[in-house]
């Protein structure tokens, strides 16, 4: 039988409510236990070593995405992620995007929900509300295609992968686009392909991903991201067809040479 390792955490600490402090990187180490993950470990040096450490957990089963991080480099969930899979040596940032509340603690929260506003992440009925109507019945496939939308569990991992929204704030990032694929596929939400166009198919929607894909990469659930994007770029593009093809046509037309008479 192999030797526990001994680990060492590199972890980046700063409260910004304290004008004190400045960003710095604290090292902490201790024994490797039989399946530790990064929540044990960080549960550990705060109840051991440093009672200050500030992360964030909730469910321990990869279904609250509290503890999302950036692990060596890659955001990851901290209570899926064992200490075996990894080096000696751990450094662990906050995801970077967010509002930072202090050291591996960001707030997510208040980025989704101004994100949901944005793209209006709600069904939009022109219909008016009936408590007495029965349940609206879909197709089994289609149900099953929304259900995959909904697996997403906010945690942020794919916005922090992702090149954009690092770069732009008005980006709304791949759980966005998540989101606004989501009630396209409804049946019951009523916009119209306009409706949609004016918030999809901006350089702050789906056209302002450059492809690179690290956010389907990360994504802790495995969500096919890929895909979402394609359909909403191929939606899109088709909803404005008839007016392409009308454009191309008479531009056509008119860089035709003329007849002579």
């Amino acid at each position: 039988m192999s030797e526990a390792r001994t680990l060492v955490f590199e972890i980046f600490r700063y409260n910004p409510q304290d004008p004190d402090t400045a960003p710095h990187i604290q090292r902490f180490e201790m024994r490797e236990e039989p399946h530790l993950t990064l929540y044990l470990a960080l549960n550990y040096i705060r109840e051991n070593l440093d009672p200050s450490l500030q992360f964030d957990f909730a469910c321990r089963s990869a279904v609250c995405g509290s503890c999302a991080m950036i692990v060596n480099g890659r955001p990851v969930l901290a209570c899926r992620t064992r200490t075996a899979d990894l080096a000696n040596t751990i450094r662990l940032q906050p995801l970077p995007v967010f509002e930072l509340i202090g050291d591996l603690s960001v707030d997510t929260g208040r980025w989704f929900r101004g994100m949901a506003e944005k793209v209006e992440a709600w069904i939009h009925s022109n219909e008016p509300f009936d408590p007495s109507a029965p349940e609206e019945r879909m197709e089994d496939e289609l149900a099953r295609t929304i259900y995959e939308s909904e697996r997403c569990i906010e945690c942020g991992c794919c916005v922090a992968g992702c090149g954009v929204a690092l770069t732009r704030d008005d980006f709304v990032g791949p759980a966005g686009l998540n989101r606004i694929a989501r009630f396209m596929l409804d049946p019951r939400d009523q916009r119209e392909d306009a409706e949609w166009f004016e918030v999809v198919s901006s350089d702050e929607g789906v056209f302002g991903c450059i492809g690179l894909m690290a956010c389907q990469d990360v994504c802790p659930k495995e969500l096919p991201l890929l895909e979402v994007h394609a359909y909403l770029r191929r939606k899109m593009l088709l909803s404005k067809a008839p007016d392409l093809l009308k454009n191309i046509s008479a531009r056509r037309k008119e860089s035709a040479p003329k007849t002579p008479s």
